[in-house]
């Protein structure tokens, strides 16, 4: 007689529909697969893959971060990713985030902000301020922007995010996405595609890119027309539309060419 006789199969759904330890998929994977049923030995299958689909993130992050964990066997334990978001939008700000991650990590799905969906990217920035040893933001807003030029200013938002990490956690090490940051004493390394080949780089992107979400969100209640919650102050076919029929809004950048056209008419 089988152990699971008389527990239906939307009972065994429910069951193993939570689970995520990949050890305990694979015990009820086994134990499913001695049941005669049919549906049984599919839920079986499936436990299987999604105990290897754990298993292969979990390697996956782990290779993330042998940059962080070579420099800690040297001594730097409290290496920070720094990453910046924004630099492409007509509107709002550039936003910068240095976060240094705990020695143990277990956020899967951690990536480039840019391959992460919005809810497991939401999900994801919650994690990752939930268990980081500091978490730095930097922000420098349209004028500003203006002022310094987009270059100048994505480097300014990831000075100011350093400078506010160190004031609850000093950074031994800087992991930065392929620039340097200018104007802090802390050796750095900047990594091409950092975001995407480095888990604490890819953490800042991620905390970065929500906040700066937030931040549009609010904008767009402060200034209604532009859609700044859909497109996050891209230049859309909405956003160019919503420009031309409004003019430029006080948070847009008029040093960028296409809403410098608008104020120019």
């Amino acid at each position: 007689m089988n152990e699971l006789d008389g527990v239906s199969l939307a009972a065994l759904r429910r069951q193993v529909g939570g689970i995520e330890d990949e050890a305990e998929l694979l015990r009820w994977s086994q134990r499913l697969g001695r049941d005669a049923r049919l549906g049984a030995r599919r839920l079986a299958a499936q436990c299987q893959r999604r105990a290897d689909k754990r298993t292969a993130e979990k390697q996956r992050l782990r290779g993330l971060l042998e940059r962080r964990d070579g420099l800690a066997l040297r001594g730097l334990t409290h290496v920070a990713g720094v990453d910046e978001v924004g630099v492409g939008p007509l509107a709002g700000p550039v936003v910068a985030a240095a976060v240094i991650l705990p020695e143990q990590v277990d956020l899967l799905g951690l990536d480039d902000s840019k391959r992460v969906r919005p809810a497991a990217r939401r999900r994801l920035a919650a994690g990752v301020r939930a268990v980081c040893l500091g978490c730095g933001i930097g922000v420098v807003e349209p004028a500003e922007i203006d002022e310094l030029n987009i270059y100048h200013a994505a480097l300014e938002a990831m000075r100011r995010a350093v400078v506010e990490l160190a004031e609850t956690c000093t950074p031994d090490y800087l992991l930065v996405d392929a620039r340097r940051v200018p104007g802090v004493a802390t050796p750095q390394t900047a990594i091409v595609h950092g975001d995407a080949n480095d888990a604490t780089i890819a953490a800042a992107s991620i905390v970065a890119k929500v906040y700066r979400d937030d931040l549009m969100v609010r904008l767009d209640k402060r200034y209604s027309g532009y859609g700044f919650a859909q497109h996050m102050g891209y230049g859309t076919v909405q956003h160019l539309a919503a420009l031309r029929a409004l003019g430029p809004s006080p948070v847009h950048r008029r040093s960028f060419a296409p809403v410098a056209e608008v104020a120019r008419t």
